[in-house]
């Protein structure tokens, strides 16, 4: 009888794995439906490549500045022991526990920690658990990090500091772990915010945030840790900063996004050719300062612009940019703007796939445009 019985346990305990791997599995693909990712190729001039996914090239990034950078400190809730997403495994390990190391549960004391050693001298790598926790320290990147340089005339500043974050849809996340906060930072002077696409783009341009002399906001897409892999190169270098990126040639319509969203501009832009209608699409790189001649330049050619990403639509950067081609492009436009973007709601849960700007929203604005 005994036997019987522990062969049961063994049998359910075996079905209840299969079911969960099931689970999980489903989950995943649940989560990575709104969007497709594509590798990039690496840029050809900065030596041998390696296959990484986007935490480890961001892992890579912090560590080349760690051992090329005596002054770098990287800090934030459980970073000692490799963060919840484990972007920092394997670094407190190699560089001691004087220049990796973990803090109070406190966003506020984070930054503000990290202001006064950027100010000190170091080059201080903060880490914000999720992006929905940073608002705590909103007041220290605003109104200290961002205006540091400009009150004190130029005698003091603090552009050693870089908060990293995890931000954006994930499938599960629901109101506090989903957000993605650009747009607040956006209003400020002071500071640069950057949300990069890809593996290549995580490394190169978090290296670049880490040695600008401004304060920067390095917004990761979380969904893309391990759902985006690529060729990044293994050595040093840098992408540049406020400078944003054509990915594919068009000539009827511009479609311009950041982050995840720019994947699911690029599928759009391949249905969007099957119906005759050829799309530009730019990934704007850093939101702040963004790149308004880029921009400006693909929609003075196609005459069409739809601006898309997962933020709530009201006060959202879509409307800057909108704004922005409204008065530059205003004659060139055949038609008004379009912006595709998160509703006004707090993030849902179940209903998340009904808020994201998913690639069939995205395909009628550009029928809308075109049809206009």
């Amino acid at each position: 009888m005994a036997l019987i019985c522990r062969n049961a346990f063994r049998h359910s305990q075996s079905m209840r794995k299969n079911i969960l791997s099931n689970i999980k599995a489903n989950s995943l693909a649940k989560r990575l439906i709104h969007f497709k990712f594509e590798p990039d190729s690496p840029p050809s001039n900065v030596g041998p490549t390696e296959k990484m996914n986007f935490l480890q090239a961001l892992t890579n990034a912090m560590d080349i500045s760690l051992q090329s950078d005596p002054t770098t400190i990287i800090f934030g809730e459980d970073v000692a022991f490799g963060g919840v997403f484990r972007c920092t495994v394997g670094l407190r390990k190699k560089y001691g526990s004087d220049r990796v190391f973990n803090t109070p549960l406190c966003e506020q004391g984070i930054v503000g920690f990290g202001i006064g050693a950027a100010v000190a001298g170091s080059t201080a790598v903060a880490e914000i658990q999720f992006a929905d926790y940073i608002f705590p320290a909103f007041d220290q990147l605003v109104n200290e990090a961002a205006k540091y340089r400009y009150r004190s005339g130029g005698l003091f500043e603090c552009g050693k500091l870089t908060v990293r974050t995890p931000c954006g849809a994930v499938g599960h996340g629901a109101l506090y772990h989903s957000q993605t906060p650009e747009a607040y930072f956006a209003h400020t002077a002071g500071l640069k915010v950057v949300i990069p696409r890809s593996p290549i783009q995580a490394k190169g341009l978090l290296l670049s945030c880490i040695r600008d002399d401004n304060p920067c906001v390095f917004l990761e897409p979380k969904i893309l840790y391990r759902s985006a892999e690529e060729e990044v190169p293994v050595g040093d270098y840098t992408l540049p900063l406020s400078k944003a990126e054509v990915l594919r040639k068009g000539t009827d319509v511009t479609l311009i996004g950041y982050g995840t969203q720019v994947h699911v501009l690029k599928e759009v832009a391949e249905l969007a050719a099957v119906e005759g209608i050829s799309c530009e699409v730019i990934d704007m790189v850093t939101i702040l300062p963004w790149d308004v001649d880029t921009v400006c330049s693909s929609v003075a050619k196609t005459g069409r612009v739809v601006v898309s990403h997962e933020s709530p639509i009201t006060g959202g950067f879509a409307g800057e940019v909108a704004a922005t081609i409204q008065k530059e492009c205003f004659l060139n436009l055949e038609a008004p703007v379009e912006r595709i973007c998160g509703y006004d709601t707090p993030f849902p849960h179940v209903l998340e796939p009904f808020f994201m700007p998913d690639k069939w929203r995205c395909l009628q604005a550009v029928k809308n445009v075109v049809n206009y």
